[in-house]
C-alpha cells in the first residue's frame, strides 16, 4: 500500500492537465461531427448518429480513471514492474493471432477481444517499452560508451518489431524505433552506434517497403494526383480537406470530406476533418496543445531528481509527441500514409487510455520534488554529459 500513498502536496502542473483536458474534449467533439451523419463507410445495422460518439465517451470515462490510478501510485513503482508490464505487454502482442481471440480487420491482425470493445496491444507496448528504457538507462550499470548497453534495449526493441510488422502494423513500428532511438539519443548514447545501426537495418527497410500495398503508397506519397482515384485517394482527399477550410474553416459539422470522399475520418485521418471544418486557426490550436504539452513534459524530467523518474517523464512526453507529429505529416502528405491516430482526438479507445494514462503519471511527477538521488546518480549523469560534449567536439574537429 506504500505505493499507493502521496508524501509531498506540491500542486501538479495545471498547464499538462488543461491541454489534456482540452484535446480530449476537442476529439470527443470531433467524433461526434466525423460520425453523426451515417454514411455507407459507418452503415452497418445498429448503427446511429451517437453511436461512435457515446462509444469513445464510455472510453473517456475509463480513461479518467487510468489517469487517477497512474496519478495516485508513486512513480518509483513503476520500476518494480517494468520488465513484469514488457512482458505482459509482449503476451497480448502474440494473442492477437489466436482464433478467437485475435481480430481482424482490413488484412490485417492488430487487436485483440476485450468487451464491450477490442484493445490494440502494439499502443501498450510503446507505454510498456518507455517504462522498461527509463529503468534501463538509469541503472548505474549501463554505459553510453560501450556496444554491448546500447544493443541489449535494442534486441528487446526488436522482438517486438518481428511480431508487430507480422500483423502487420508498419506506423506502430516505426514509431516504436524512432521512441527507442530517441530515447537512447538522449541518454548520451554514441551516435556513431545509431547511425550503425540504421545503415546496418536499410536493407531489412528495403525489403519491407517493396511489399505491394507499401510501394502503392510510397508512389502515391511521392505524386499522389497521378492516382488520384486508386492509390492515392486517401491523400488528394485529405489535401481537399485542408484547401477547403482555409483560414478559419467550414464550421463545426460542415465537412463535406466526412461523406465518404475521405477514408478513416474519424481515426487516422481526423486531423484532415479539424482543418477543413476549424481551417487554419483550429489546426494551429491543437498544435500549440501538443506542443505545450512536449513542452510541459520535458520541464517536469528535467526538475526530476531521480535519474528513473527523469526519462520516464521524457520517454512518456517523447511517446504522446511522436505519435502527434508523425499523424500531422501523414495527414499533410510529408510522409507516406501509416496506420496511427492522433492522441486524445482519433477514435481509438487502445490509444486514448494509453495516453491518458501517460499524463497521469506525468502530473504525478510533477507533483513530486522530494526524491533526492543518490550521489553516485549526480556524477553518473555529469560524466555522460560531459562524454556527449566530448564526442560533439572530436566530430567538429573531424568534420
Amino acid at each position: 500500500m506504500k505505493d499507493l500513498q502521496l508524501y509531498n502536496t506540491n500542486p501538479y502542473d495545471k498547464l499538462l492537465l488543461l491541454s489534456t483536458l482540452a484535446l480530449i474534449a476537442f476529439g470527443a467533439l470531433m467524433i461526434y461531427s466525423s460520425t453523426s451523419v451515417i454514411t455507407p463507410a459507418h452503415g452497418r445495422k445498429g448503427i446511429t448518429e451517437f453511436f461512435y460518439f457515446k462509444r469513445h465517451l464510455f472510453t473517456i470515462l475509463i480513461g479518467f480513471g487510468f489517469m487517477y490510478i497512474t496519478y495516485r501510485v508513486r512513480p518509483i513503482y513503476f520500476k518494480k514492474i517494468a520488465i513484469p508490464f514488457l512482458v505482459f505487454s509482449f503476451i497480448l502482442l502474440i494473442l492477437v493471432f489466436l482464433p478467437g481471440i485475435g481480430v481482424s480487420s482490413g488484412g490485417a491482425k492488430r487487436w485483440i477481444r476485450l468487451w464491450p470493445s477490442t484493445l490494440q496491444p502494439s499502443e501498450l507496448v510503446k507505454l510498456s517499452m518507455v517504462i522498461f528504457l527509463a529503468r534501463y538507462l538509469s541503472d548505474s550499470d549501463y554505459k553510453t560508451d560501450t556496444f554491448m548497453s546500447f544493443i541489449k534495449p535494442v534486441l528487446v526493441m526488436l522482438i517486438f518489431q518481428v511480431v508487430i510488422i507480422k500483423q502487420p502494423d508498419f506506423g506502430a513500428a516505426m514509431s516504436l524505433v524512432f521512441l527507442t532511438f530517441s530515447m537512447l539519443f538522449l541518454s548520451g548514447t554514441r551516435i556513431r552506434y545509431l547511425l550503425s545501426l540504421t545503415l546496418l537495418a536499410l536493407p531489412v527497410l528495403y525489403k519491407l517497403m517493396m511489399e505491394p500495398y507499401r510501394l502503392r503508397r510510397i508512389v502515391s506519397f511521392l505524386d499522389p494526383w497521378k492516382d488520384s482515384q486508386n492509390s492515392g485517394f486517401q491523400l488528394v482527399q485529405s489535401f481537399i480537406a485542408f484547401g477547403s477550410g482555409g483560414i478559419s474553416g467550414v464550421g463545426i459539422g460542415g465537412s463535406k470530406q466526412k461523406l465518404s470522399y475521405l477514408p478513416e475520418s474519424h481515426t487516422d485521418f481526423i486531423f484532415s476533418i479539424v482543418g477543413e471544418e476549424f481551417g487554419f486557426i483550429g489546426v494551429s490550436i491543437v498544435l500549440i496543445l501538443f506542443l505545450l504539452i512536449l513542452i510541459r513534459g520535458i520541464s517536469i524530467a528535467n526538475r526530476a531528481k531521480d535519474m528513473f523518474i527523469h526519462y520516464l517523464a521524457m520517454g512518456l512526453s517523447l511517446m504522446i509527441s511522436l505519435q502527434a507529429l508523425i499523424n500531422f505529416a501523414v495527414a499533410t502528405g510529408m510522409v507516406p500514409t501509416k496506420g496511427l491516430p492522433l492522441p486524445f482526438i482519433s477514435y481509438g479507445g487502445s490509444s486514448l487510455l494509453v495516453n491518458m494514462a501517460a499524463v497521469g503519471i506525468l502530473l504525478n511527477i510533477s507533483r513530486r520534488r522530494d526524491e533526492e538521488e543518490p550521489l553516485y546518480k549526480q556524477r553518473l549523469i555529469a560524466r555522460r554529459k560531459a562524454r556527449r560534449i566530448i564526442e560533439t567536439r572530436k566530430q567538429g574537429s573531424n568534420e
